[in-house]
């Protein structure tokens, strides 16, 4: 457990009623810990009678059994006089971009190409390419320029809000636009969207093995680069994200709460501050179809927050539990969450809503746990667990609301918030392959959480713009596909197409020469057909037709 903290035993709660362990709370750590209790034992060493009827601080008798939980397991008191201080331990982590990600990033695709690497670029561009060998007549294989131009052109969709728009519009002369013919042509678009492949079919594992095969090496190599860039703060989030998908899939949720209904559900850890996705894990559903698997909710938390300390992890109903605020405990970090009214943790008082007034808390403590019961409508409460706050905190505006619910709402938003900027600028498109929707959401995440990296690391970067980061996606963008246009062989037929070619290939060419433009002049020596010239003598200067010029060789002019 934590430093602060000191063995299981003295953070047993009070309800345990066992002696050995209560003489092991010395005088010395009760003061470490921050208790505001007495020993549980009087002078004599003579226990407490636990069954006797207690009385709080104002001499009224406390029903004992309406605050002991309905397992009876956990005795909950109605106030924190024997609750320890809550002392948060080092996180041992700067948060932001890490050291490594700072030296390498100096603009904005170089911040993204941190998250899709050379290594990753390098596998889907073989593994296309063999796919397309053999299903594929005719084809021609890419290579990793024109799979980062593919790409590119993914992501100016998502910038151009075109997720739902087809391709025919896209490249259509007359209402698509210039930079998607001059990038490549709408049939070899459509072809490398239909031959992109992120493993080899002939030497996929069995599905019973492993769900995520056709897409699991991507994803690992990605889901490494998203820790070794950033280092979250102190406050953490933990909840789940839906990848809109209707396709054939073995491990498709429906969840009836969320925009898209069906799909694959990711579970996640954000940074609350950024929302930057620091963790994520597919869902792959059940391991056996037979077997529910139990205490889903803290296993996901406890993986999710493998490796941290120090932090506050903020969670919905679906994870917070008894049993996980103790495995947190124990890894020095503390829980604060909604909790459902079925758990037989919680004691029956907190659970009454009839007859309470409205905007009224009640409190109850364990000597590390805080749950508080707060009734927002007539009839009407919602139950928070916190291993955060030990003291029952309200405050003073209309709505009394005590400082636990204050918290969870601040950061219980960080992977909503994930999804509301990742669908702004989506460059998913319809596809029946789920391996390929897993990928668009691969990029939507990627140039999110290279934004944030990049404007981490440059903050004044288009400070002054309220749409910073549709700037960012396009000049992303732009980089991707710049390559590859300045090799195209010949100029496309559109003249719009043609004239983004132009540009992009002068300025790769860099900066020309300044030549004076001489004006048009008549022929000084025509005296009928005045034409219009602009070469000049080399000697009088006077312009002249070539009528009236003579042209000589350098060593006849010499």
């Amino acid at each position: 457990m934590n430093s602060e903290y000191e063995d299981s035993s003295a953070l047993s709660p009070v309800e345990s009623g066992d002696e050995e362990e209560a003489e092991e709370v010395s005088e010395a750590e009760t003061e470490q810990l921050g208790s505001s209790s007495d020993s549980d034992e009087d002078e004599s060493g003579e226990k407490i009678d636990e069954t006797a009827a207690a009385e709080d601080k104002n001499g009224r008798e406390i029903d004992e059994t309406a605050w002991t939980s309905k397992n009876g397991k956990i005795s909950w008191s109605p106030t924190n006089a024997e609750t320890f201080r809550y002392i948060p331990a080092a996180t041992g982590l700067t948060p932001g971009p890490t050291r490594y990600a700072t030296s390498r990033i100096v603009d904005p695709i170089s911040s993204f190409a941190l998250l899709l690497t050379d290594e990753i670029v390098q596998h889907i561009v073989s593994m296309t390419n063999l796919h397309g060998k053999r299903k594929i007549p005719d084809w021609r294989d890419i290579d990793a320029e024109e799979f980062r131009a593919y790409v590119g052109l993914l992501v100016l969709s998502g910038v151009y809000r075109s997720k739902h728009e087809s391709t025919i519009s896209l490249w259509s002369e007359k209402w698509g636009r210039s930079i998607f013919r001059a990038t490549m042509s709408q049939k070899r678009f459509e072809c490398i969207s239909r031959a992109l492949r992120f493993d080899d079919k002939l030497s996929r594992p069995p599905r019973r093995v492993d769900k995520l095969a056709p897409f699991r090496k991507v994803w690992n190599m990605w889901t490494h680069r998203l820790e070794m860039l950033f280092s979250p703060d102190r406050d953490l989030c933990v909840d789940e994200q839906l990848v809109a998908f209707k396709g054939r899939c073995s491990f498709r949720q429906y969840m009836p709460k969320k925009p898209a209904k069906y799909g694959i559900k990711i579970w996640a850890a954000c940074d609350v501050k950024t929302s930057y996705a620091w963790r994520l894990q597919v869902y792959m559903g059940k391991a056996a179809p037979d077997r529910v698997e139990v205490n889903q909710g803290m296993r996901v938390v406890l993986d999710m927050t493998e490796g941290l300390q120090g932090h506050v992890v903020t969670c919905d109903n679906f994870f917070t539990s008894c049993a996980l605020a103790d495995e947190l405990l124990k890894r020095k970090m503390a829980l604060v969450g909604t909790i459902r009214q079925n758990k037989p943790e919680l004691p029956p008082h907190l659970l009454q809503a009839k007859k309470r007034a409205i905007f009224s808390s009640i409190f109850a403590f364990t000597k590390t746990h805080t749950l508080v019961s707060y009734t927002a409508r007539r009839g009407k409460n919602v139950l928070l667990l916190s291993t955060k706050h030990r003291r029952p905190d309200v405050s003073n505006e209309g709505k009394r609301k005590p400082v636990i619910i204050q918290d969870y709402n601040r950061c219980k938003g960080g992977v909503d918030k994930l999804d509301q900027v990742v669908g702004t600028y989506s460059c998913r498109r319809k596809t029946n392959y789920w391996p390929l929707a897993l990928f668009h959401n691969l990029l939507d995440v990627s140039l999110y959480n290279a934004y944030v990296l990049w404007t981490s690391i440059e903050p004044s970067w288009q400070k002054q713009k309220g749409y910073r980061r549709r700037l960012f996606i396009e000049e992303v963008g732009e980089m991707l596909v710049n390559p590859h246009i300045v090799k195209r062989e010949r100029l496309p037929r559109s003249s719009a197409a043609a004239a983004v070619v132009t540009q992009v290939t002068a300025a790769a060419a860099g900066p020309s020469p300044i030549i004076k433009c001489k004006g048009r002049r008549q022929c000084e020596l025509c005296k009928e057909k005045r034409r219009r010239i602009v070469n000049t003598c080399c000697k009088c200067e006077k312009y002249t037709c070539k009528d009236h010029s003579v042209s000589i060789c350098n060593n006849c002019a010499a």
